[in-house]
């Protein structure tokens, strides 16, 4: 059976998780199976957005090594054609009631994320560390990169997660992953196209950030790039079940959070000026926002730059959140003293600035909530605006709308009977879900 990348993610939460040793073998999950027919829902809830960042006197130094390279673009480097600007926006748009999937590409290894490169071709990473494309609708034979070698992808929640290119891919050639490594540690780094083959890249690595993983689970994974240019990093809580070492809530530590960095003007990376703890001397300077458990998916909308961050539960419930473009940073996800809207720890507990999800849903549904997109393609203008994601065991999709008076419309949308393990974007904003089970790549219409 494949290992599945998330099942454990969501699950165990009564149980320890801890670190294989040499000696060990990494836990096995049996392939998911399609959960029974489950009626439509809505949710309606509204989001708490109102967490002021702290300012102080001092101001810490990252604790990272810096390293060597040339901020300079490739000589013989050919740019790629722009990126797609995406259709106006159609008139009144509304919450979608129904979708289907459309198969694009198989024959994947463990398929975990889809992303492009500003152009035609779709990139799909394996879980075992290699990147692929499709061109034209047909599967490369050779991979864009392949660095097995340096991916410990053994456990089930290891392995090569996500791919993010630059924004100015088309004059540096540069694209940041987000990997495990041997020793078990997330690792952040930069690598770069060849200049004489844009379907190649060199395995010439240099290392952004080393996060070291107290247990094998939860490492998060997501890299993006956001509207203003920074490198987003998602990283979970480190492991375990029920967050034992309190890092949701633990401003000291990267684990739990969702990071910020500049990776143009420093070495190996530097902190942006607007970050929401510069000024504390008592937490880590790359932090935009904390209390997460597993930010296993994150998305900005292309036209708004809101931000959709998909955060996996423990035993009981799954969550999205929504954060409007601009709004500060600072906040505070809740986790551990929430799950989705409802107490964990303690009950009652106090949620006093603490941002609730516009989404969630509970273990009836599910058990690993898979974050996504909102559309904002050219093709099926039905689906315009609305937010798609799923869950891994289930593979029930849900269309996440926010409605005129400012609720949100959440709607089962298709039981696909598929291993979602990630959605994906192109350079036109159609949108696209990978089923890891049958190494498929399969397209969103209505």
């Amino acid at each position: 059976a494949v290992a599945a990348l998330l099942t454990l993610v969501a699950c165990q939460g009564g149980g320890v998780a801890v670190k294989p040793t040499a000696d060990s073998q990494p836990p096995t999950v049996a392939a998911p199976t399609a959960a029974a027919t489950v009626e439509p829902s809505t949710l309606d809830l509204q989001p708490t957005l109102t967490v002021e960042p702290s300012t102080f006197d001092l101001q810490p130094t990252p604790t990272v090594e810096p390293s060597t390279f040339s901020l300079q673009p490739t000589p013989n480097f050919q740019p790629s054609t722009p990126t797609l600007q995406p259709t106006p926006q159609p008139p009144e748009p509304q919450a979608v009631i129904s979708i289907s999937l459309e198969r694009v590409a198989s024959g994947f290894n463990q398929p975990v994320y889809l992303t492009h490169a500003g152009d035609g071709r779709l990139f799909v990473v394996e879980k075992d560390g290699t990147i692929r494309i499709v061109q034209d609708g047909q599967v490369l034979p050779e991979p864009f990169l392949d660095i097995r070698d340096r991916v410990g992808s053994e456990a089930s929640e290891q392995g090569l997660f996500s791919v993010a290119f630059h924004p100015a891919y088309d004059q540096n050639g540069w694209f940041f992953v987000n990997y495990t490594d041997n020793g078990e540690d997330t690792v952040v780094a930069r690598y770069q196209v060849s200049p004489d083959d844009p379907n190649r890249a060199s395995d010439a690595e240099t290392v952004v950030l080393t996060v070291e993983q107290p247990y094998w689970n939860h490492n998060g994974g997501q890299l993006q790039f956001g509207p203003d240019g920074y490198l987003y990093v998602g990283m979970g809580d480190g492991g375990s079940g029920g967050d034992p070492e309190n890092n949701g809530q633990d401003r000291s530590t990267l684990l739990g959070d969702l990071l910020r960095l500049d990776v143009d003007h420093s070495l190996p990376y530097a902190i942006p000026p607007d970050n929401s703890f510069v000024n504390d001397p008592l937490a880590r300077p790359e932090i935009w926002a904390y209390g997460l458990r597993n930010p296993w998916r994150f998305s900005f909308d292309r036209l708004t730059g809101d931000l959709y961050v998909a955060d996996v539960g423990q035993g009981d419930w799954e969550e999205v959140n929504y954060v409007p473009a601009e709004t500060p940073g600072g906040l505070n996800y809740g986790w551990n003293i929430l799950e989705g809207s409802h107490c964990f720890r303690e009950n009652p507990c106090d949620s006093a600035g603490l941002v609730l999800p516009v989404g969630e849903y509970n273990h009836d549904f599910g058990c690993s909530i898979t974050g996504g997109y909102v559309y904002r393609g050219r093709q099926f203008p039905a689906l315009w605006g609305n937010y798609f994601f799923g869950d891994y065991c289930s593979g029930l999709i849900w269309g996440l709308f926010q409605e005129a008076d400012g609720r949100w419309a959440q709607t089962i949308v298709l039981e696909s009977g598929r291993a979602l393990s990630s959605f994906g974007e192109d350079a036109a904003g159609e949108l696209y879900a990978l089923d890891m089970g049958n190494g498929e790549v399969l397209q969103l219409r209505p």
